[in-house]
């Protein structure tokens, strides 16, 4: 399986998110594209960018979209992409853990890196405080 990935996201929060991974991992496993959603943006190129970036990313297996806040510019352009093409999957809420985790399988199909991405986003939240939390 060869999943391609693309980070739709506030400012530069999916650059930052990558950078951070890559550095992590000592590479970047999946074939990954960011786009960077500004104030200034109009958001119909920002859709085309990201139009071409899936069609670039996407070589049979299909590509996992992943944005910062559901609701949002970047999400909703992300969600544009998937009423585009069935071979898109969106997770919005897009963190570190779960970013990590979906670049440790490379080789999964795009339904098993969706649940790896969800599973480490969810299993990487944690309360830390004196009263004994974790």
């Amino acid at each position: 399986m060869n999943v391609g990935v693309c980070l739709i996201s506030h400012n530069r929060i999916g650059e930052a998110l990558l950078d951070t991974a890559v550095s992590m991992l000592g590479g970047q496993p999946l074939r990954t594209a960011v786009i960077a959603v500004t104030p200034s943006s109009d958001p119909a190129q920002i859709l085309e960018r990201a139009r071409a970036a899936v069609r670039e990313l996407d070589q049979g297996d299909g590509v996992i979209v992943l944005t910062d806040m559901f609701g949002s510019t970047p999400s909703n352009i992300a969600t544009a992409l998937k009423r585009d093409n069935e071979h898109v999957t969106v997770i919005a809420g897009v963190n570190l853990p779960m970013l990590v985790r979906l670049m440790n399988y490379p080789r999964l199909s795009m339904a098993q890196l969706k649940d790896k991405a969800l599973s480490g986003g969810r299993e990487g939240i944690f309360s830390c405080g004196p009263e004994g939390e974790v």
